[in-house]
């Protein structure tokens, strides 16, 4: 096993890796986490407070992780803490529907006007399958078209690459992906707009639906450029597709009411997740109260969950919105922070004579290293991921926890201070060294 070098203490992690390695593919439960991309055992994580991580070697990292997104208020956040320990000394679990969940559907509602009606699930990936499912109910239609780069969870149709030029079918970016399943998503480029129309008049007609994230940030974070969204909502509306917003990381994240209220334009269906839960697993899908109808028990589209509506999640996401509400200046104060973060990195660049960039929008932000700009996921992919891999072991050395892969976007939270950039940017300013 390789070591990591970049922290003084790494033993007990290193312990914990030999350890998993034994249980779980890769050591982990998610890909991500084991590191491959930048080398060295993955950090097991004890505890989170506010902007700091502790690892199990006692090293205390400060976070722009998050949980991938979801703490937007910092880690144990008192009021989401004070709201999982009441509900847990209430019950667990009933398998009956809750006050806690029309609560917390009404928030959310207030806060993203386009989901008039919603269903709660445990992750995103059930969010995607179950807005696709509707889509193709509501329509008919079997295909559907998904952009290069946007990630929409691990079901099969969703496991597809676009390949190069203009590929209008998928094929299966994962084993054990049936190609008749892949056969009917096809391929379409963000920021590409003539590439989204092919793909719509490829045979056998118009597709069910669009998905994709609107801001995408699975191949780092990549800004639709200008008019490129309400084209693809006015492609929609001529071929009587129907329009899917993933905003599972989006959402909360770029605007107070995710893309939609960012760049005005309204989804058909829209898929939450992250924020609304406050760190714990919760998802949701929703829309236009017509289609919404066509779910389970109103209609014939099927969709379950026995953990769906959680009430520890409920709880969490509840407080969350909650201090979201009482305080609309957390999403103004958050994207300043990050504004300020993302010009000091492309001030470190420019002096240091760096080629590279630094995507940002909202509290997302991404430095791409190697390449002029990044608007589309095949320019994401020019980036210099070894080139990342040395920067993120250089700043881990200076207790700085970065994303461990060089196509994810990072984040921060309400908790990250000013005090925190002008550390992060000290650290960044030395870490640069050597890197190209």
């Amino acid at each position: 096993m390789k070591e990591t070098r970049a922290l003084p203490e790494t033993g007990t992690s290193g312990s914990l890796h030999e350890r998993a390695l034994a249980l779980f593919p890769g050591g982990v439960n998610s890909p991500v986490r084991a590191f491959g991309a930048v080398g060295g055992a993955p950090r097991y994580i004890v505890s989170g407070r506010g902007v700091t991580l502790t690892d199990a070697d006692g090293n205390k990292l400060l976070d722009y992780v998050l949980g991938w997104g979801p703490m937007l208020l910092g880690h144990a956040h008192p009021a989401v803490v004070e709201a999982v320990e009441r509900q847990l000394r209430q019950g667990s679990l009933f398998g009956m529907t809750s006050p806690l969940e029309i609560e917390l559907g009404e928030r959310v509602r207030r806060f993203y006007p386009a989901a008039e009606r919603l269903r709660f699930v445990a992750s995103g990936t059930e969010a995607t399958m179950a807005a696709i499912r509707v889509a193709r109910a509501a329509t008919g239609r079997d295909d559907i078209v998904k952009l290069d780069g946007c990630y929409h969870g691990h079901a099969d149709g969703f496991l597809i690459k676009g390949g190069s030029g203009l590929q209008t079918f998928g094929v299966p970016d994962s084993a054990g992906v049936p190609s008749a399943i892949a056969g009917h998503t096809r391929i379409a480029r963000f920021n590409h707009f003539a590439s989204v129309e092919d793909a719509f008049q490829a045979a056998p007609g118009p597709p069910a639906a669009l998905i994709l994230e609107p801001v995408i940030g699975n191949m780092g974070v990549i800004a639709p450029e200008p008019e490129f969204l309400e084209g693809i909502r006015a492609l929609c509306d001529r071929h009587g597709a129907l329009l899917v917003f993933d905003e599972v990381m989006t959402g909360f994240r770029v605007a107070r009411g995710g893309a939609a209220e960012r760049f005005g334009v309204t989804p058909d269906l829209v898929t939450l997740g992250k924020v609304i839960g406050g760190g714990l697993p919760v998802a949701a899908f929703g829309g236009r109260a017509g289609l919404m109808r066509l779910v389970a028990p109103e209609g014939p589209v099927y969709q379950a969950g026995t953990y769906a509506g959680h009430p520890l999640a409920m709880a969490a996401g509840n407080a969350t919105l909650a201090l979201l509400e009482q305080d609309a200046a957390i999403f103004r104060r958050v994207e300043a922070r990050t504004g300020l973060l993302a010009a000091g990195l492309r001030e470190i660049l420019a002096r240091r004579k760096i080629r590279g960039v630094v995507n940002s929008v909202g509290s997302m932000w991404t430095l791409f290293f190697g390449v002029d700009r990044v608007t589309s996921a095949e320019e994401a992919r020019r980036a210099d991921a070894k080139a990342y891999a040395r920067f993120f072991q250089a700043m881990l050395e200076r207790s700085i926890l970065l994303p461990p892969s060089a196509f994810e976007s990072a984040f921060l939270s309400d908790a990250h201070t000013e005090t925190e950039i002008d550390r992060t940017l000290e650290a960044a300013d030395e870490a640069t060294e050597g890197v190209v």
